[in-house]
């Protein structure tokens, strides 16, 4: 008995380690890359994109290849291009988006934004792919919505272009999640070797845009800028904890349950919201906070709900708007994988 207890302390001391040091990678990455847009004023989101796209395909190729802390899948060779470039190039133009509305937006509002992936994930499915969903999950999306709405009208420092590209940017996500379930097929990716096959497409396919959007601005900002060494510092350490981002996912994933990993989510959003706020001060009206809330509130009672459903029995009586199988009661979403990198 008090082996069993001493079992059930230890995995709940394991799950709130895998949870602490999930937030801190998530909140600095994100924390980082706004000070890299905002204080170092190297406002180049496709180069920054690049260089974790770099940065992650060194380490997880270190992580498999060297230190063996995950096994390679292997991947057919024509699948690399049937399957793995196109969805390769989904998770860049998420990445890139995100990076993207990070520099027009406050933190606090692109969090926010952020968490219209289950939204837009279930309006996809039901108009592109005709799936069918239980009523308790329609009903879920109304205060995330709500709470969206209420904070993108109170935002005092809105950017049209910031928020578009933050809007998108749910969209690849959900695209990209969606997508993964029909080109991946077969093959059961972890976050590393995710990364492994998916970054060094991502670099081939940013680093031209890259050069040629924002290859003169850069080397106008190596030349001009006062303190060169400290700098790039901050910005390739970026790359590479955006690396042990995706490294920490793998190990939460392995810690938690999928309730508790929601939870946690949400509670990272308020973190992350939280501590940009005591960093750069941007401003936050009381109705934008009450808006914030909303939204993290609905996508709490959302994860619940699909938690629920997908514990019915498969006897469970059906109603005219009860999906035609369990399956369809749950978006294809694998909220622990849906990260920035």
């Amino acid at each position: 008995m008090m082996e069993e207890g001493r079992l059930c302390q230890w995995s709940a001391i394991r799950s709130l380690l895998a949870i602490v040091q999930w937030w801190g990678f998530n909140v600095t990455v994100i924390i980082m890359n706004k000070w890299i847009f905002q204080k170092l004023d190297f406002t180049y989101p496709l180069t920054v994109s690049c260089i974790h796209f770099i940065c992650s395909s060194i380490g997880a190729y270190v992580a498999i290849k060297v230190l063996k802390v995950k096994p390679l899948i292997q991947v057919n060779p024509e699948d690399l291009w049937r399957r793995i470039l196109p969805m390769s190039l989904v998770f860049c133009i998420n990445i890139v988006l995100g990076n993207v509305s990070l520099r027009y937006i406050p933190v606090s509002f692109m969090q926010t934004i952020k968490s219209f992936t289950p939204a837009t994930t279930v309006v996809l499915q039901w108009l592109v792919w005709r799936k069918y969903f239980d009523w308790r999950i329609w009903a879920s999306l109304i205060p995330i919505v709500g709470g969206i709405l209420l904070t993108s009208v109170t935002e005092l420092s809105f950017n049209m272009f910031g928020f578009s590209a933050a809007l998108l940017g749910c969209l690849a996500t959900s695209t990209k999640t969606i997508l993964a379930e029909s080109l991946l097929h077969g093959y059961k990716f972890d976050s590393i070797n995710t990364v492994y096959y998916m970054a060094p497409f991502a670099t081939m396919i940013l680093a031209g845009p890259a050069l040629l959007l924002e290859g003169s601005g850069v080397a106008a900002w190596l030349q001009t800028h006062p303190s060169i060494a400290s700098s790039l510092i901050i910005i390739f350490s970026s790359g590479v904890l955006a690396f042990c981002l995706n490294f920490s996912i793998f190990y939460v994933i392995h810690s938690t349950t999928a309730v508790t990993f929601n939870v946690a989510g949400n509670l990272k959003v308020a973190v992350a919201v939280l501590i940009s706020w005591l960093i750069f001060r941007n401003p936050i009206s009381s109705l934008n906070a009450v808006g914030c809330a909303v939204t993290l509130g609905g996508c709490t009672f959302y994860g619940y709900v699909r938690h629920m459903l997908s514990q019915q029995p498969p006897g469970t009586p059906r109603t005219p708007r009860t999906p035609r199988n369990r399956t369809e009661t749950l978006p294809l979403v694998n909220d622990k994988l849906d990260d920035k990198m």
